[in-house]
């Protein structure tokens, strides 16, 4: 399994690839595993 960490506050390609994933909300963490996204520490899905 490949773990990538993203600091979003470093520029505005990270910042953009979260959002995409994360379908416009502004809550960390985004974890990204195949086709499962979970947002923010609750595990919004």
């Amino acid at each position: 399994m490949t773990v990538d960490y993203v600091q979003v506050l470093s520029g505005p390609e990270q910042m953009n690839a979260m959002l995409t994933y994360s379908k416009g909300e502004r809550r960390v963490p985004v974890i990204v595993e195949g086709d499962k996204v979970t947002i923010g520490f609750e595990g919004k899905t």
